[in-house]
């Protein structure tokens, strides 16, 4: 009686499970997938790793690190993502995405790679304004640099590095038929709860409260000029220029004494197509330019500023950055990108420990697609820290940096 009850319990299951699988794996609303992989290999003269440190530190060229060249490959950053549209609500088209990569552990063995989610978001879109809820990229800097280096230039000079959960606005005012002006206003978390040393105030248990931080940009677009490709050459792009900024707080315990220490960054951007497309869709015989500048206090949690506190652990650390950028490409398949960017800190004679005063990268890449899912791409950076420390006596340790050449290598397969 037993196996008779197993058994039908059995032919049951396999009966249903055409129906269960396809209630699984069928949305209901239209939904799409894509994404790609990337082999990534990376020659370093000093022990970094295969990507540039998050911190952008090089290590000390005495240092032990510093003394050390690698080769490694990494699969990592292959990426993958799924984006959904469903029913109209108040006249708005709605939808949504979920990316993730395979950075979740760093600590992990290479095949125990965790997925990590990179972005997460849903969007209401009327004709003119888009409401965003989710993650999705930091409001604050809207450039990143188009290196085959998987940080993008964040830790030198491009500060768009993180994806945080906001909440955003975006609003677009057509003045004609060539020029608009788009604004864009968000509330999102900063992520900078750190402690100790990462507060730069070693000695002392500092710890940090999140205050959701407040952020915005205003662009002007004009297609007068025509488009030239934006970022990865991944879609063309018209003159743009703007401002953007952020604003918050962070409560800060030290002992028994809480501070409350703003958070602030402004700055400006531009992109400029130089040689246009010809038709607006093709990238071959096409060149632009595109530039950043800003200037912050107290956020490292977004590449803004190096550190978080100067030594008083009483007043953010201050920080500028800056990053410029051309591409060209001389086919529809073959592009070429040189850049250089460089963050520094704007108070380093306030720092009693040592400091990161200085971080640029110098780089150069060149990029063919084989065909519409296969890319094979090259780069050298050159990537550089400048410590001081203040206390020491010693010039040539006060002034000491750390240096890396690296030559890059990845193949993509999109799909």
């Amino acid at each position: 009686m037993k196996k008779q009850i197993i058994g039908m319990a059995a032919l049951g299951l396999m009966i249903a499970a055409p129906a269960l699988a396809d209630e699984n794996v069928t949305s209901k609303f239209k939904l799409s997938i894509g994404g790609f992989v990337k082999l990534d290999y990376a020659n370093n003269s000093e022990k970094i790793g295969p990507l540039a440190p998050a911190s952008g530190a090089i290590p000390k060229t005495n240092a032990a690190d510093g003394l050390r060249s690698e080769s490694e490959f990494t699969a990592r950053q292959s990426r993958l993502w799924f984006k959904s549209s469903g029913p109209d609500l108040f006249g708005a088209k709605t939808g949504a995405l979920i990316e993730g990569d395979f950075y979740g552990d760093m600590s992990g063995a290479t095949e125990a790679a965790q997925l990590r989610m990179r972005l997460a978001y849903a969007t209401l879109d009327w004709t003119n304004t888009q409401v965003l809820f989710g993650q999705y990229w930091d409001t604050f800097g809207p450039m990143a640099a188009s290196t085959v280096d998987f940080r993008q230039g964040a830790s030198f000079g491009a500060p768009n590095s993180p994806r945080v959960p906001q909440l955003r606005a975006t609003q677009k005012y057509n003045m004609g038929e060539s020029n608009s002006i788009t604004t864009v206003l968000a509330l999102q978390n900063p992520t900078q709860a750190e402690t100790g040393a990462a507060a730069a105030t070693p000695g002392a248990n500092y710890e940090w409260t999140n205050m959701v931080n407040a952020a915005g940009q205003v662009m002007f677009s004009s297609k007068a000029l025509g488009v030239a490709p934006g970022f990865y050459g991944m879609s063309n792009k018209p003159f743009t220029v703007g401002l953007f900024g952020l604003y918050g707080s962070g409560k800060l315990q030290a002992g028994v004494t809480n501070l409350t220490l703003p958070s602030w960054g402004y700055g400006a951007y531009a992109f400029l197509p130089i040689l246009k497309s010809s038709d607006g869709k093709s990238r071959a015989n096409t060149a632009s330019l595109e530039a950043q500048v800003a200037m912050a206090s107290n956020m490292p949690f977004n590449n803004g500023t190096a550190n978080q506190l100067m030594s008083s652990g009483k007043a953010g650390a201050k920080g500028y950055d800056f990053d410029v950028e051309l591409k060209a490409y001389a086919t529809q398949d073959l592009g070429m990108t040189f850049g250089y960017g460089r963050r520094g800190v704007l108070n380093a004679g306030f720092y009693a420990e040592e400091t990161q005063q200085s971080n640029y990268n110098v780089y150069g890449n060149v990029s063919y697609d084989l065909n519409a899912a296969v890319r094979v791409a090259t780069e050298y950076e050159y990537l550089r820290t400048n410590y001081i420390n203040n206390t020491n006596a010693t010039a040539a340790i006060r002034n000491d940096f750390g240096q890396s050449h690296t030559i890059r290598g990845a193949i993509y397969y999109f799909f």
